[in-house]
């Protein structure tokens, strides 16, 4: 009798257990049921299973633990019921809040908040050296605050490692300390300062693709989107390729870019990028400067919202307002409903057309609607005219060039240092000249008096 071969066993998940508050007065998209459903799916992401929830309406986070000490005592009780390792708050929380919760939990419960579940889910999907780059550079600048002001909180969590929820990147520490504590933090800040140095040459090197990507006149198309909502199924629908897809919160994280046939014989290069999400931490946004510039530097956005979502207009306002924050809200966009067949009733998605500028219902999965959305892209990309009068420098000869080639010109006056041009040009070309924008000759005569 042939012998069994053990076969290896996964290890169990981390059980936690979710705490959310609603702040009075503070502007939310989600409700906080729904946001409560997002950290649930982002946990899963992470690799814990989801034991409980507990909620709380506030005024103000309290001082010392965010919810109050009655709260407290039933999160200790409910967390020792379900047996959860790990409390995870949906919003973020200072160092004090972290020490001050798990000294009153417990030693055996550990205490995250979203921030650090997404760095933690970032760090798992990171793939490339870019990636891990600006994930490493968002952790440690997360963590630096709360070792120098949390020292045991840290000590115990060290090096943790990637892969669980709620790791700390596995800063190396010896001992609790001021002088340990000391060399620690100057050893994260020649980190920091390393990692930048790094990203900046990736930067450059993007710079440098952009550049050639502008010379060869193929416009870009940023996809862009809340998490989850078929980016990558739709770039692999529309450029038959192979981008990774799965149906979890940031399945990918680096940009990719691919040529796409569009209606009458034109190219366009589009590019996925990655997901958005409400409480986007800041440090992240920051981190990830060097791939959020593709987004920036797009000729148009294609903004992929899930219809299928029952907040489908809470997450296109949540990601129209990263947009902002990063600079890119001037872009063209133009708004993809996808999932559309996912719908019990597709009438639904037509009647849904109007609450979005310039879009088209469609499925990435089922192929349908495609040609509907490579027609509009075509039409925004290159038979969308735009009004402008810009002032440009004569060293700017490029943007002269290309107005005169692409654009229609109807007057042209030279004067010193530059020439003011009037007409009309593709949209798609007007982020580029958005500097330049001349809004009447009375500031343009200033800008003489000023140069003189």
């Amino acid at each position: 009798m042939a012998k069994k071969i053990p076969q290896p066993t996964t290890p169990p998940r981390e059980r936690a257990f979710l705490v959310g508050v609603e702040i009075f007065g503070k502007k939310q998209i989600l409700s906080l049921q729904d946001s409560l459903t997002e950290l649930a799916l982002l946990a899963d992401t992470a690799g814990a299973e989801v034991v409980g929830e507990l909620t709380q309406k506030l005024s103000h986070p309290h001082v010392e633990t965010y919810i109050g000490p009655g709260k407290v005592e039933e999160l200790k009780a409910l967390a020792e019921e379900t047996l959860a390792e790990l409390v995870i708050f949906d919003d973020e929380l200072s160092p004090r809040h972290q020490r001050e919760l798990e000294k009153t939990l417990g030693k055996n419960i550990r205490v995250i908040d979203r921030t650090a579940l997404i760095l933690d889910i970032f760090a798992q999907h990171a793939h490339t050296r870019e990636g891990m780059l600006q994930v490493e550079l968002a952790q440690y600048e997360y963590n630096l605050p709360r070792l120098t002001r949390a020292w045991t909180h840290l000590e115990r969590q060290a090096g943790g490692g990637g892969g669980r929820a709620g790791s700390t990147g596995g800063v190396g520490l010896r001992g609790p300390g001021e002088t340990q504590l000391e060399v620690d933090r100057r050893t994260i800040r020649k980190r920091i300062a390393h990692l930048k140095a790094e990203l900046e040459k990736v930067e450059a090197y993007r710079t440098r693709n952009r550049s050639q990507r502008r010379r060869s006149r193929i416009p870009t198309v940023a996809l862009v989107g809340y998490t989850n909502a078929g980016k990558s199924t739709l770039l692999n629908r529309l450029a038959k390729a192979d981008v990774y897809v799965a149906d979890q919160l940031f399945a990918t994280l680096d940009p990719t870019t691919r040529r796409v046939q569009l209606p009458g014989d034109n190219l366009g290069l589009f590019t996925d990028t990655v997901g958005f999400i409400q409480k986007l931490p800041t440090s992240l946004v920051v981190a990830f400067h060097a791939t959020l510039e593709e987004i920036t530097e797009a000729d148009l956005l294609l903004h992929v919202v899930d219809i299928s979502h029952p907040n489908a207009l809470g997450q296109f306002q949540s990601v129209q307002e990263t947009l902002e924050e990063i600079g890119a809200s001037h872009i063209p966009m133009i708004t993809a409903l996808n999932k559309a067949d996912q719908l019990k009733n597709p009438e639904n998605a037509r009647k849904t057309l109007e609450n979005f500028p310039k879009s088209v219902a469609i499925s990435a999965l089922k192929n349908t609607g495609i040609s509907d959305l490579l027609q509009l892209v075509q039409e925004e990309l290159f038979e969308a005219f735009v009004p402008v009068h810009v002032r440009l420098p004569y060293k700017e000869g490029a943007l002269i060039s290309l107005f005169h080639e692409l654009g229609q010109v109807e007057r042209v006056e030279h004067e010193r240092g530059g020439v003011q041009m009037q007409g009309r040009i593709p949209g798609r070309l007007l982020a580029q000249f958005s500097s330049w924008v001349a809004k009447n000759n009375v500031q343009a005569e200033e800008a003489d008096l000023e140069e003189a």
